[in-house]
């Protein structure tokens, strides 16, 4: 009983340690690719670093998720722009 619990614990602990290895290889390896097919970007965690780096997040009204200005949806009502997570979410909106 004590040996098929070890075992079991070891093989939790040594598939969490690949799959954080391998995510670590992948992640690299997307770096190394890039994306050039998009402008003004040099990778994919160059955008994720420039939506959070300018600062703070707005709250979708309809839905309460918290979304980087940079990469929302805008949409201004009465000269107050409000910033929404999907086209869904804007769609939804009675501003």
């Amino acid at each position: 009983m004590v040996r098929t619990v070890l075992y079991l614990l070891l093989t939790i602990v040594l598939i969490t340690f690949l799959r954080m290895v391998l995510g670590i290889i992948m992640r690299e390896f997307g770096n190394l690719l890039g994306s050039p097919g998009r402008p003004g970007q040099s990778g994919p965690r160059q955008a994720s670093r420039g939506a959070t780096a300018g600062g703070e997040l707005k709250r979708d009204p309809v839905c309460g998720t918290f979304v980087a200005p940079v990469s929302a949806i805008h949409k201004t009502v009465g000269g107050e722009v409000h910033y929404f997570c999907s086209p869904a979410c804007r769609d939804k909106f009675r501003g």
